[in-house]
């Protein structure tokens, strides 16, 4: 997984988890479902960089 790979996963998670504390806290669950979905694309977005590195071995 290259760095700048790493880092915008890390970035979709981070902001994922922001979303959706603030949704959480203001009672705006729209905002909650969007942080959801964004630390779901981080993750993801980190599993396929795992798997490519594991095919490169």
């Amino acid at each position: 997984m290259s760095a700048e790979d790493k880092i915008k996963a890390a970035a979709d998670k981070v902001v994922g988890q922001v979303k959706e504390t603030v949704g959480k806290v203001t009672d705006n669950d729209k905002l909650v479902a969007e942080g959801k979905a964004d630390k779901l694309k981080g993750e993801a977005k980190g599993a396929v960089e795992d798997v490519k590195d594991a095919f490169k071995k």
